[in-house]
């Protein structure tokens, strides 16, 4: 999959899914901006990229931030003249984030709205802004990520599982609709488990496994290149067979 002249943003790109899909488009020939709210870690894997050719730009962005989104996006259309590919990967668990695991009537509001922040809204304002462009150019893919969680559900990740699950139904369908005919597609991926944190590796799946993380970013790769051409509106669940074990 070649995405030679392409430019892509990828939000969470200092670390994690972010960072390995940005170096997958930016080794296949793209423009990627790295986009993230940990500039200290931007700056350090900025040295890391091979970038002898001007097309790597690493921006500081707070997704909650909605003046930054718009910033980042119109900073990348006047750097390289079009957005092609929009990746959705910031985000993370609240509980997780701010160590506190209670019951969601027992979680600190700050918490829950936190986790809407950065999982939902974080998403919603890049899509907004991506669709417009691309609505111009009248061609682009959008792929934002959900999670398992979104279908299970979870007594502590509340807010992390409402938004998982917003973005795999209503968001992604609703935008897949609204860009189809400018020839913009918009689809989402759902991991299940993946080896991004040691702890990952100890939940059940029906293979037996957690992913590697670059099968997600194939995955990625597929749904943001034209190989994909007929495929918008979808999740795509990657979650080794964990579903299956919901019911037993």
């Amino acid at each position: 999959m070649d995405f030679q002249g392409k430019t892509v943003i990828v939000t969470g790109g200092a670390s994690g899914m972010g960072l390995l899909s940005g170096q997958n488009f930016f080794d296949r020939g793209a423009n990627v901006v790295l986009c993230d709210c940990d500039e200290e870690g931007l700056r350090r894997v900025q040295a890391s990229f091979a970038d002898t050719e001007g097309r790597l730009l690493a921006l500081g962005c707070d997704v909650r931030r909605f003046a930054q989104v718009r910033a980042a996006v119109e900073r990348t259309v006047k750097t390289f003249g079009s957005l092609d590919v929009m990746i959705n990967c910031a985000g993370g668990n609240s509980c997780r984030i701010f160590g506190c695991w209670d019951e969601f009537c027992d979680l600190p509001i700050e918490q829950v709205q936190w986790g809407f922040e950065v999982n939902l809204m974080g998403t919603v304002y890049f899509c907004h802004e991506a669709m417009r462009q691309m609505k111009g150019q009248k061609s682009g893919a959008i792929v934002n990520f959900g999670s398992i969680t979104g279908i299970e559900g979870d007594i502590c990740g509340l807010d992390y599982a409402a938004s998982k699950s917003a973005i795999m139904n209503g968001l992604n369908k609703s935008l897949a609709k609204e860009g189809a005919p400018y020839g913009v597609r918009v689809n989402c991926i759902a991991p299940g488990p993946v080896l991004t944190r040691p702890g990952m590796a100890s939940m059940k799946t029906a293979l037996g496994r957690a992913a590697d993380p670059q099968e997600i970013v194939d995955m990625v790769l597929y749904l943001a290149s034209e190989e994909s051409s007929f495929v918008t509106g979808t999740t795509i669940l990657m979650d080794g067979g964990r579903h299956l074990l919901m019911n037993g």
